[in-house]
């Protein structure tokens, strides 16, 4: 109970904040049974210093995967790409040149998501990311509930294994799930194969 009156203060506090009303709706009610599954590539790790590259989405809704309904796009950034972020997802300085601007990109993303619940592997660092580049253009940061799948594995997980170690790789959740390897850091892949392992978490013998 508490931790929902404090969502919604922090909700409240975010839309007071938020400076351009053409995004007011990311503070309606969540869509019913619908959520959004992304995925971001980075220029490294660093939150206060890297910049996203490229942001992936799939949309949710029920127990379907609506891959009719992805979101994808390249952004064109300035910032040094970490040598070692450029050898996982691939994606060079050249390969940036066409992609749109942030805010541009960050527009488009807000509009696909909407108020709807997100989904992720790791999700706090994809939503650092945006609320990174959110924060300073709007004024607010993302508001949305948050759903994280290797909190769900691992709490299923403990039912088996209690007191030992619990592997969240990502590789090896899509192994327990039985789910084929799409080919991971591609945003796209990622949020595709990210929602495969929440709806086999979640809805099998539901």
């Amino acid at each position: 109970m508490w931790r929902k009156w404090y969502r919604a203060w922090q909700c409240a506090r975010q839309k007071r904040r938020l400076n351009d009303a053409r995004f007011s709706f990311l503070f309606n009610a969540p869509i019913e049974e619908e959520m959004v599954v992304f995925d971001t590539e980075t220029t490294g790790l660093d939150t206060k210093r890297d910049s996203i590259l490229s942001i992936g989405a799939v949309k949710i809704k029920g127990n379907k995967i609506l891959t009719s309904q992805t979101f994808e796009v390249l952004i064109d950034t300035p910032n040094t790409m970490d040598t070692k972020a450029v050898t996982l997802h691939g994606i060079r300085p050249m390969d940036t040149r066409d992609g749109v601007d942030a805010h541009t990109a960050l527009e488009a993303f807000l509009r696909f998501i909407g108020s709807r619940p997100l989904v992720g592997y790791y999700l706090e660092f994809d939503v650092a990311m945006i609320n990174a580049l959110m924060l300073p253009y709007l004024g607010a940061k993302l508001c949305n509930p948050m759903i994280e799948v290797s909190e769900i594995y691992y709490d299923k997980q403990q039912q088996f294994i209690p007191q030992g170690h619990i592997d969240l790789r990502f590789e090896t959740l899509l192994k327990t799930c039985g789910i084929p390897n799409m080919g991971q850091h591609n945003a796209v892949n990622d949020a595709i194969m990210t929602a495969m392992i929440y709806l086999k978490l979640t809805k099998e013998n539901s």
